[in-house]
């Protein structure tokens, strides 16, 4: 039996309503470590415009070597992933954490800052994100809970493009929306429905009308600041395809109107990254309990 999606408006005025606490002004003493953190963290979920935002779980090091005019400062930090993909405007401090059976990720972080003159700056940091438990650890925590899956299986993928069909079906969109990109999958065996996928995904606006005749695939995103984001959450039986799409909806960051003879600008850069940066994103990805996943290194140069 399919469900009917539950499709939920989060508005910026809820979402934003209670702003991100302003920052702790930084010093070089051995104690600035909890200060010098929460800037490495609000650095990192600033710059990573994929998968999932983070908050802190531990400081693990702190060391600081003084220099002239300021010091150098070297974090080892254990940083937990949330619940909240990188399009949810919530800030990371009010997402809420998975649970061990859902497959906590957890990125151990080495962040470089320099602090001169009481101003500081993130120099590099590279993440090594992995699951807090592995697979075979979940067996014996939770025998019965879905695994893990590529983000690239097929059937998963399968599951994912039946779910963006159907959100393409709600005739209140303006627009249609194309995949922006799949956050998780997992699966589970069910006696009564056989195998069942869980996927998690984004999706993006895009510059088709609905009811427009064209290969909803090849339209093209608005520029990230103009676009509606939805984050859905489908369930999809083997046996019995989609049972379930619940998505909530991210409103644009510019809501500015366009004149009677402006178009839509034409955006060829559509992630957010820091200036003069050098390697790859934050961290995100998962090696489904098989050891380390990406080393992500980025450098931000003073």
């Amino acid at each position: 039996m399919r469900t009917l999606r539950v499709l939920t408006l989060l508005s910026a005025a809820v979402l934003l309503c209670s702003a991100a606490p302003g920052l702790a002004p930084l010093t070089c003493s051995e104690g600035n470590g909890p200060a010098a953190a929460d800037k490495a963290v609000h650095h990192i979920n600033e710059y990573h415009d994929h998968g999932y935002k983070f908050r802190l779980h531990e400081v693990q090091g702190n060391s600081v070597e003084q220099v002239d005019g300021g010091c150098n400062v070297k974090l080892q930090l254990d940083l937990r992933e949330t619940k909240c993909h990188t399009t949810n405007p919530k800030p990371f401090e009010d997402c809420e954490l998975r649970e061990e059976t859902e497959r906590a990720v957890k990125a151990n972080c080495t962040v470089l800052m320099t602090i001169k003159d009481g101003d500081a700056t993130i120099t590099k940091y590279e993440c090594d994100t992995r699951q807090v438990n592995t697979n075979s650890e979940m067996v014996r925590i939770c025998p019965d809970c879905p695994v893990l899956l590529p983000l690239n299986d097929s059937e998963g993928l399968k599951s994912v493009h039946e779910a963006t069909t159907e959100f393409n079906k709600n005739t209140s969109n303006q627009h249609y929306y194309v995949l922006k990109e799949v956050g998780r999958i997992s699966s589970g065996y069910i006696m009564t429905s056989g195998m069942n996928y869980y996927a998690e995904f984004a999706l993006v606006e895009t510059r088709c009308p609905m009811g427009s005749r064209i290969v909803i695939e090849a339209c093209t995103p608005l520029c990230p600041d103009r676009a509606r984001h939805a984050f859905c959450k489908s369930s999809y039986s083997s046996e019995n395809g989609l049972l379930s799409n619940d998505c909530d909806f991210y409103p644009a960051e510019n809501t500015t109107a366009l004149g009677p003879d402006e178009k839509e600008p034409d955006c060829r850069h559509h992630g957010r990254r820091p200036p003069h940066s050098h390697g790859g994103p934050p961290p995100h990805a998962y090696d489904h309990g098989h050891g380390p996943l990406h080393m992500l290194t980025t450098m931000v140069m003073a």
